[in-house]
């Protein structure tokens, strides 16, 4: 692999499956809402599937794995580097609302487990604060890309 075809040890290819992972993950989530058939979007044709609860559920659910798991896969990427990067502001930032979405994403996941109570202000909370961090993060990364900032510079 030549050193233009990667970020700081990681493959150009993982930043697009990054990029495509949170906009399905954008899409299912506003989809679950249910915004797209409230608005008359999903009767536009080839998009009905944006109403259906269950596919954007079922699409929500493979594309948090699929972040889980690129998640993983930075971080194991970054404790192993030598010598290791640095976050930047911005990183730093991403890097946090990401943990917030991760938090509150599992929590959401938890609820819905059998025998798990939570009150219904408690769950409130939880979706207004999932959201909040969704729109939280976009401003942000729409803030790095406009500035070309990066998540992470070499020491």
């Amino acid at each position: 692999m030549t050193p233009s075809a990667t970020v700081l040890g990681f493959p150009a290819y993982m930043k697009r499956l990054y990029a495509f992972t949170l906009v399905v993950l954008a899409l299912s989530g506003f989809a679950q809402m249910p915004i797209f058939k409230r608005y008359y979007i999903a009767d536009v044709p080839g998009l009905g599937w944006l109403a259906q609860y269950y596919v954007t559920h079922v699409m929500h659910y493979l594309g948090a794995a699929l972040l889980l798991g690129l998640v993983a896969y930075a971080v194991a990427g970054w404790l192993a580097g030598r010598p290791r990067p640095r976050l930047t502001g911005a990183g730093a930032v991403r890097a946090a609302l990401l943990v917030g979405l991760i938090v509150t994403g599992v929590l959401r996941v938890i609820k819905n487990f059998s025998g798990v109570y939570m009150s219904a202000d408690w769950i409130v909370f939880l979706d207004m604060l999932h959201i909040a961090l969704v729109l939280a993060y976009v401003m942000a990364a729409i803030w790095a890309a406009a500035g070309k900032k990066r998540w992470t510079t070499q020491p």
